[in-house]
């Protein structure tokens, strides 16, 4: 089935909004009124879920080529093929795991525990497909803002998560900024700047190989990030010293509010080839072929052969955060919507899983467990606003805590 492309911006006579008036009790993050009877086991939020979803149910075309995806391609049929039960549940509770703490933090948006979050709804495959295919005891990630799935699967905890928003000051910034990470965990803190995330995580590379490591590190990239300087600059950087850094071209057709028609020219599942970086496509919904082609292309990068690419399409089911989901929908046509809702990344590995053989009751269970994690964690960042601040947390160190030299001499900084 051909998905349309978001490149026609609708008459204003089209625009609908998001979500009708609704009033939400104040009850722990997944406790509400959930769609009870549905064709797959995770269950729905209407107040929180794009509409798309909430009465889903597994197309079959859609389906068809979701199993074709694989078949058609041995070398990825054969890395899935062997993924054994274990593996392949742990991918499901980290797809259903990164979609509730989306909607955890935009239940806290609508209580007023913080004013907004950028979200990944409808992008969770992209993340949890090719941190899947990493070495996570080795290698090193710096997500996006839409990767925060990529944190808790790296090993840190869903409370810190949870805290970066509330900025409190056990938090893994200190309370300083809301982009979190945890060196020790193999996650590199971003900034907001898009495209800075590239050269940077070059370098890392570049300290790999010049220690003699076999890891790579891997970053992703929005497809209006590839507009920027710097993101030009780092793969130009990789590609000429044959770095191990793998590069994931989230392509979701929109940014922050402008289509990827009016940001850009040309024909961006090209774009590696500006710079000879060996590029695999995937679709950027389908979990296991995001995986498969991640795994190709990280083994590529850590037997020494130079940078990766993966541009995996999708589509952002929301706005750039929470403030803007009216003007999101109002930016592409709804039928838009509706053939990428068809493609919900949970729902379709769910369907995918019990034609496999595991049962729907395992997958029910899989998701209690991660709903009551979920809560917890939530419970326990909340109890850290009661922390005291310290002002001068605000600082950091070896960068605003002097003079302007205090950072060059805090140099080198050791990633370990």
């Amino acid at each position: 089935m051909a998905v349309p492309e978001g490149n026609d911006i609708p008459p204003k006579a089209e625009m609908k909004s998001l979500f009708a008036p609704v009033q939400i009790p104040r009850l722990p993050c997944f406790q509400l009124v959930a769609i009870p009877e549905s064709s797959v086991p995770m269950r729905r939020y209407p107040a929180f879920d794009p509409p798309e979803y909430l009465e889903w149910s597994p197309d079959a075309e859609v389906l068809e080529e979701y199993q074709q995806r694989l078949d058609r391609d041995p070398p990825r049929q054969a890395i899935i093929a062997k993924l054994d039960r274990g593996a392949l549940e742990e991918i499901y509770v980290d797809l259903v795991r990164t979609r509730l703490l989306d909607i955890g933090l935009k239940r806290w948006v609508r209580q007023g525990v913080i004013s907004k979050a950028w979200l990944g709804t409808g992008e969770e495959a992209v993340t949890v497909g090719s941190v899947s295919a990493l070495d996570r005891s080795t290698d090193l990630v710096c997500p996006m803002i839409r990767n925060a799935g990529a944190c808790h699967m790296m090993g840190m905890s869903l409370a810190d998560l949870f805290r970066g928003y509330l900025a409190t000051p056990d938090s893994p910034t200190g309370g300083r900024d809301l982009h979190v990470g945890q060196l020790e965990s193999g996650v590199l803190q971003p900034i907001s700047h898009m495209g800075t995330n590239v050269p940077v995580m070059a370098g890392v590379a570049l300290a790999f190989r010049i220690r003699g490591e076999k890891r790579v590190s891997l970053t992703w990239i929005g497809d209006g990030a590839t507009k920027s300087g710097e993101c030009h600059e780092g793969l130009n950087l990789a590609a000429t010293l044959d770095l191990p850094v793998v590069f994931v071209l989230q392509d979701n057709q929109v940014a922050l509010g402008t289509p990827s028609r009016l940001h850009g020219a040309g024909d961006l599942g090209r774009w590696g080839e500006m710079y000879g970086i060996p590029t695999w496509h995937a679709d950027g919904n389908h979990v296991l072929d995001v995986l498969a082609a991640t795994t190709l292309a990280a083994r590529q990068a850590r037997e020494g052969r130079g940078p990766t690419m993966v541009i995996a399409r999708t589509f952002r089911m929301g706005g750039h955060a929470t403030h803007d989901e009216r003007e999101a929908r109002q930016t592409f046509p709804a039928q838009l919507f509706e053939e990428w809702g068809k493609r919900d990344p949970v729902g379709l590995f769910e369907e995918w899983l019990t034609r496999t053989g595991i049962p729907r009751r395992r997958l029910e269970e899989l998701e209690e467990e991660v709903r009551k994690a979920m809560d917890e964690a939530a419970e326990e960042a909340k109890a850290s606003l009661e922390l005291p601040v310290d002002p001068d947390q605000a600082l950091y160190p070896g960068i605003s805590d002097g003079d302007v030299m205090s950072p060059i001499r805090q140099r080198p900084v050791q990633i370990s």
